[in-house]
């Protein structure tokens, strides 16, 4: 079987980073799950200090 794959990047707000918007972020995996994509993995991408810059959260599906 052969796959697609598809990276979502969500920012995150705040003086440090940190703060997801979680509304935005399940708005996101509920339209693309209703189009067929699976979530694969998230991770997260740090800033100096601990912060949280942004959170990738990556999709596949079979391609056709």
């Amino acid at each position: 079987m052969k796959w697609e794959y598809k990276a979502v990047k969500v920012g995150a707000t705040g003086l440090m980073g940190g703060k997801v918007d979680d509304a935005k972020l399940e708005r996101t995996m509920n339209e693309l799950g209703a189009q067929g994509w699976e979530l694969g993995a998230t991770f997260d991408t740090d800033v100096a200090g601990g912060g949280t810059r942004d959170i990738v959260v990556i999709f596949k599906r079979p391609k056709s």
